[in-house]
């Protein structure tokens, strides 16, 4: 069944999960009536929810291009896309999915305003490459005029007691900084420590076993990287949508926040999962990794932490 945004709002006070194509669902989205879509689309690398449909990578950028031709429609003029991709690969070789995706957005008329780099600490371990620790956020505004919020997502300030310099004129001599925090680095540079630390890096642990928000979801997206990407692009009441909304991360981000949303997922067990995650962060039994809480690193003493015996041998 394809809805419509109205009936939605009117319907229902929380954002809503529907079980269907994206494709088919896009269509009753009215024109201009999205104000945020926050999605991690599939990669094409044959998960769970892929293996229906095998595609060539050329079959799986066209599929995507109708997709994004379809938010071209029903994002508002003032409105914003936050598109999170990781890679490609087929046979050993690596395809970095933010390159095509920005060709596809941009032949759309959407413009590039920020490429977010997502570390994380854990993945897959490869044996003939570097173990790949990041995955990229792509943020596309549909014009010169959009929303961003910068206050709700400040990081605090590294050296609150910088100064400005005595060649600043009326400034020398005042605090350099903002007392609200300093705006968040869009990009980790790995190189001396100084820059590790002078650029900080959205750092947000990605859901594997033993984080609270787990699922049997392959890839599950994080509530707090969606929240950020909400808190800083859109208003209280503004329309959020996930077209491949998996666990429904997306969407109970926009519950938190006070947002509407409607999030489409083909997969029933999925559609299900996120229905019943976003009930439960309703009634309060939501299971969720506090957000803005640093990540745990192991302590001195620690098992984990002790170098094996085997490995001093």
């Amino acid at each position: 069944m394809i809805l419509n945004i109205e009936e939605i709002v009117q319907q229902v006070p929380l954002p809503m999960i529907v079980k269907d194509d994206a494709s088919r669902q896009l269509k009753g989205v009215p024109a201009k009536s999205v104000d945020l879509v926050v999605c991690s689309p599939p990669y094409n690398i044959g998960k769970i929810y892929e293996r229906d449909r095998k595609l060539s990578l050329s079959e799986y950028l066209d599929w995507q291009s109708s997709i994004v031709a379809d938010l071209a429609t029903v994002v508002k003029p003032t409105g914003s896309v936050c598109w999170q991709v990781g890679n490609y690969i087929k046979d050993g070789a690596l395809t970095p999915l933010d390159i095509p995706f920005y060709e596809i957005f941009r032949s759309q008329g959407f413009i590039l305003r920020n490429r977010i780099i997502w570390r994380f600490n854990f993945g897959r371990n490869s044996d003939r490459r570097f173990s790949g620790r990041y995955e990229t956020v792509l943020w596309f505004t549909k014009s010169d005029s959009y929303k961003f919020n910068l206050d709700p997502v400040r990081v605090p300030q590294l050296y609150p007691g910088k100064r400005h310099a005595k060649s600043k004129g009326s400034s020398a001599g005042l605090p350099s900084g903002n007392p609200k925090g300093k705006n968040p680095s869009d990009y980790w540079e790995f190189s001396a420590e100084r820059d590790f630390f002078e650029n900080p890096v959205w750092e947000i642990p990605n859901v594997k076993a033993g984080h609270p928000e787990k699922t049997e979801h392959p890839c599950q997206f994080p509530i707090e990287l969606a929240e950020r990407c909400i808190l800083a692009l859109t208003d209280e009441n503004d329309f959020v949508l996930d077209p491949f909304v998996g666990t429904g991360a997306s969407m109970i981000a926009a519950a938190k926040l006070r947002r509407r949303g409607l999030g489409i997922d083909k997969d029933a067990g999925f559609a299900k999962l996120a229905s019943d995650r976003i009930a439960d962060f309703s009634n309060g039994t939501l299971k969720m990794r506090p957000s803005g809480t640093p990540v745990r690193r192991p302590v001195a003493g620690e098992k984990v932490a002790k170098i094996p015996e085997e490995w001093q041998m």
